[in-house]
Formats: structure tokens, sequence, C-alpha cells
């Protein structure tokens, strides 16, 4: 059976938690407007991020939970002041920098 994803180390706990507090970071450096401090929390292979750049003035992420495991952040929020629930899906580097993140919306929609 062939994997279709090519195995990468999965990073030690420090690593990880590590990585979950730069999540933490980008939000606060978004919700700022702060490019280059979220620029800062990238992997140099980051593989695109739906948080990127430009973001409407005025959102805030209001954090209800993270559950990390491995290479992976699972953040549960929601957007004000829209009311707007989100699930963002973060990967991480194996130094825990932020490789990548993919966003859902409660509703379904983009």
């Amino acid at each position: 059976m062939d994997i279709p994803y090519p195995c990468r180390p999965i990073p030690s706990r420090v690593i990880t938690e590590s990585g979950v507090d730069h999540v933490r970071l980008a939000y606060d450096y978004l919700d700022a407007g702060d490019a280059d401090g979220y620029g800062s929390l990238l992997d140099t292979d980051a593989l695109g991020t739906e948080l990127g750049w430009p973001r409407p003035p005025g959102i805030r992420h209001l954090i209800s939970r993270i559950v990390a495991d491995g290479d992976c952040v699972v953040v549960m929020g929601r957007l004000a002041p829209q009311h707007r629930e989100f699930v963002d899906v973060f990967t991480l580097s194996a130094e825990g920098m932020l490789r990548s993140c993919r966003r859902y919306y409660a509703d379904g929609q983009a």
C-alpha cells in the first residue's frame, strides 16, 4: 500500500509546545496588524497560509481551545465582531515554526 504523504519525523514534545506558542503569537500578530511579526513565525518552506495578508481591519481571534500532537496544532475559536466560528489546523516544521494552515468555518463557507 502506497502512503500518499512522505513520512516526516514527529517533533519532540518541547518542539510541539514551542509550536503552540508560535500559533498563539500568530493570532496576536494578526490581530495587531504586525505583518513582520507574523512572518517571523513562518517556516522558510511555508506552504502558504489561509491566515495570510491582507486581513480586514478590526478582526479579533477569540480562541476557545487549542489541541496539539506531534506536528499538528488545532485551534478552535470565533472571529469578532462577526461571531463566526472557525477551526484552524496548523502543521509545524521540525523546529516548531508554522509550515501550513488550513481554516474551516462552522457554516461551511470560506
